[in-house]
């Protein structure tokens, strides 16, 4: 039987902690999967950023992108790959540079999600440049940001059409409110969106190909203490709309790995917020639930390299507005359109690749997080956010939150067997 390689890249920024966990447990699994005829194995490598040749081929099966969306060498290079080489890449470059979230909250108005009533504000200030004058003066018009402000209602949030992270994010409950935020928005376009108030829940959904993990989450809260270990905070009719929701939008747009917020107000859940196609991984943020994202972008990438699972470019949006136009009842359209994005994952030849190649993941995965050296990943991303004085307590913190999940993964496994 012929043996090949697949090589995975990781293409990384800040990220310290899940890349050691990603490489760290791939190797302890030690892998040699006979499928169609070879036999496969994988090579792990970190992604250098230096000068390239357009027609240079990759070395590169597929590629787990967290660099690109901030620094233009990667994304290019990347999107080079994809169009000449054929490289996979999570997440789809194009779609990924070009959905921002005015285009999510669009998209997903146009599908029937109960989106909360937003406008887009032109900026207050503009840099300037030699045809502003003429086209502002010739196609600009003013406008009364109190009425705008009134039809949107209070309390609502001004925030960048394209950002994220909570950057440039105000609160507004008045028109002054409102004025001053604009004043001080400088050249950034501006969404104005109705808040989802008062609302009794705050979930963030986490979404890896086909696999999805829905959590509360508190905006409010310090960063490191804004997932929260929960377990029964949505009922299953709730715990089925989240899933179905974010695979919707992560197969409408392409996206393998992304998150999505959502507020519940009166026994509904508003997607807020989607477009995250480069979302919290990291321990200090994660703690109690990083190792189900490392689990889930083992699964993924292993079944995408080893099926040689081909990158999809372009989006094919007519089936989905197909179902959003069919009259049938919300319930039946998110289900019918859910359906969609699943088969768009491949979700069945998925559930068996895992069952078929990945059955001791879990049982290595548990026993990792409890070693030194899954403990040492943890203090280098401490050290590298955390003041020096709070490096030992806030590594003691986050590593008795592993403890916990090792705690209820083990009874979680004692009763699958």
């Amino acid at each position: 039987m012929t043996e090949s390689i697949r090589r995975i890249g990781l293409s990384l920024g800040a990220d310290l902690c899940w890349p050691v966990y990603y490489e760290d447990i791939v190797s302890e699994l030690d892998l040699a999967l006979d499928v169609g005829g070879e036999t496969v194995r994988f090579d792990i490598e970190r992604v250098t950023i230096e000068p390239f040749d357009l027609t240079q081929p990759v070395r590169y099966d597929l590629v787990m992108d967290r660099l690109s969306p901030w620094y233009p060498t990667t994304r290019e290079w990347i999107k080079k790959a994809v169009v000449m080489d054929g490289l996979y890449v999570l997440n789809n470059p194009f779609t990924f540079q070009s959905m921002q979230k005015h285009t999510s909250y669009v998209a997903m108005m146009r599908l029937g999600l109960p989106v909360p009533k937003t406008w887009m504000l032109p900026p207050r200030d503009y840099e300037e440049g030699p045809d502003l004058g003429i086209t502002l003066d010739s196609y600009a018009r003013m406008f009364d940001l109190r009425d705008i402000g009134e039809k949107v209602g209070y309390p609502a949030f001004l925030k960048p059409y394209d950002g994220g992270a909570w950057v440039g994010v105000s609160r507004i409950d008045s028109y002054e409110n409102l004025q001053a935020a604009y004043d001080s928005s400088g050249t950034r376009v501006m969404h104005l969106q109705e808040a989802v108030e008062p609302f009794d829940l705050f979930v963030r959904a986490l979404g890896v190909g086909p696999q999805v993990n829905s959590m509360r989450y508190d905006p409010g809260a310090p960063i490191h203490d804004r997932y929260k270990v929960d377990f029964e905070f949505l009922d299953a009719d709730e715990w089925q709309r989240m899933e179905d929701v974010a695979l919707i939008i992560n197969g409408f747009f392409g996206w393998d790995f992304n998150s999505c917020e959502a507020l519940r107000r009166n026994g509904i859940l508003h997607p807020i917020d989607f477009a995250n196609a480069n979302p919290d991984s990291q321990v200090t943020s994660l703690h109690y639930h990083i190792p189900w994202l490392v689990k889930a972008l083992i699964r993924w990438s292993l079944f995408c390299a080893t099926t040689k699972r081909p990158m999809r470019i372009a989006t094919d949006w007519e089936p989905y507005f197909e179902i959003a136009d069919s009259g049938g009842s919300e319930t039946e359209r998110i289900k019918d359109m859910a359906a969609i994005a699943r088969a768009g994952f491949d979700h069945l030849e998925f559930a068996s690749f895992c069952d078929t190649y990945l059955g001791e993941l879990d049982e290595v995965a548990w026993t990792y997080f409890g070693e030194d050296r899954a403990k040492a990943a943890v203090r280098h991303k401490v050290g590298a956010v955390f003041p020096a004085h709070e490096v030992d307590q806030f590594t003691e913190h986050f590593w008795g939150l592993l403890a916990f999940w090792r705690t209820t993964e083990r009874d979680r496994l004692d009763a699958l067997a």
